[in-house]
């Protein structure tokens, strides 16, 4: 796969989003092979009997060994019927409950009992800027509960703690988003200023944090080296695999190789898979339901959740050079002159050694989470 090109172009007949490229990801992972060892995802949300099952098929192809899910509490029990002991839970509030104050609050608070029950021992703190748009519909002034601590997010972190659990969250949003869609500070803050309150938090409670995406911040290593540094119970996720794709791949191979090595135990594999029952749907274009842009049958359902693990492992484990095998719509946003909806950045591969890969792919997640989920304290001591 070194130095393999495409030459396709935008107006390729049946070109789709989640397969630019036109690969048959059943061989694709084939022609990738079994990964150095079993894979665990830190960061996805599995949802849905039937779509966790064609979920469940891709993890075989692709070498993933466990799930870290932030699935829907009314769809926990079914998920985990399919997928039994290769899924752990992570506590998220019930996005989709009509009274959004009553889940970002006292129902979040209550549900922390019965995410316990089914072994969750992470909570999920979203704190993205849109948070504050979002706010704007539950009667909440957004100091309330945007900021990572406020003093709803730190009552719910107490009760966490208490619970043995650690803290997620998701801080900050791409560069791009900031260029286009976070331009008013005054409403959404800088790129930066969304990291004050997490080190509050973190500074308050003192509990171990895995901070999604990067930390928000793939785009500047630098940047997440200090935010390492400063705090020693924080570890980070690679999930958002589009974001990843674009970003990391734009970072020298050797200072990406540094960067893993000098965190070495505290980068996480993920992707941010979503699955959804709707994928599986036809489109109703009178009456879209979440997700139906993205598959509407279960081929195509299959192809979305592989597209990121081919992604993924291509960039990590290869030396590909080409565009994406993924629309990136950030693109369009940034500059829609020159990109359409269909154009895809550079996924360059970086091809970690073999060393490297296990680190990330399995024992830092072992070392960490895994240790947590099963009653140990990595960080004690």
């Amino acid at each position: 796969m070194t130095n393999q090109t495409n030459a396709l172009t935008h107006s390729d007949r049946g070109m789709k989003p989640a397969n630019r490229l036109g690969l048959d990801y059943e061989r694709e992972a084939e022609k990738l092979g079994t990964p150095v060892c079993p894979i665990i995802d830190a960061h996805a949300h599995i949802n849905g009997e039937r779509a966790a099952q064609v979920y469940k098929r891709v993890c075989d192809l692709y070498g993933i060994e466990r799930v870290y899910s932030q699935t829907q509490l009314a769809q926990a029990d079914s998920v985990r019927a399919v997928m039994g002991d290769r899924i752990s839970f992570v506590a998220i509030p019930e996005y989709m409950h009509e009274d959004r104050q009553w889940a970002h609050t006292e129902g979040f608070l209550e549900n922390l009992d019965h995410w316990h029950a089914r072994g969750a021992r992470m909570v999920k703190f979203w704190g993205a800027p849109r948070l504050r748009d979002y706010v704007s519909t539950m009667g909440l002034a957004p100091e309330e509960i945007v900021p990572f601590d406020s003093e709803w997010k730190l009552r719910i972190a107490e009760k966490a703690e208490s619970l043995g659990m650690m803290l997620m969250v998701h801080c900050a949003d791409p560069d791009t988003w900031f260029q286009t869609m976070y331009t008013d500070s005054s409403v959404y803050g800088t790129k930066a200023s969304q990291y004050e309150s997490l080190e509050r938090l973190l500074e308050k409670t003192g509990m171990p944090c895995m901070a999604a995406h990067m930390g928000g911040w793939p785009e500047d290593l630098g940047f997440l080296s200090g935010l390492l540094n400063r705090h020693p119970k924080l570890i980070l996720d690679t999930s958002a695999t589009k974001w990843m794709v674009r970003e990391l791949s734009r970072h020298d191979s050797a200072a990406f190789a540094g960067f893993l090595d000098r965190y070495a135990g505290r980068i996480l594999f993920g992707s941010d898979i979503v699955t959804s029952d709707d994928h599986l749907l036809a489109t109703d274009p009178d009456n879209p339901a979440f997700g139906n842009q993205l598959a509407s049958s279960e081929d195509e359902a299959f192809e979305l959740y592989a597209s990121r693990y081919w992604a993924l492992r291509t960039m990590y484990e290869t030396g590909y050079r080409g565009e994406s095998n993924i629309a990136d719509p950030d693109l369009k946003m940034v500059d829609p002159d020159r990109y359409d909806a269909m154009s895809a950045p550079q996924l360059r591969g970086h091809q970690l050694d073999a060393s490297r890969l296990r680190s990330l792919y399995r024992d830092a997640c072992t070392a960490t989470l895994g240790r947590w989920y099963a009653g140990d304290d990595p960080w004690d001591g």
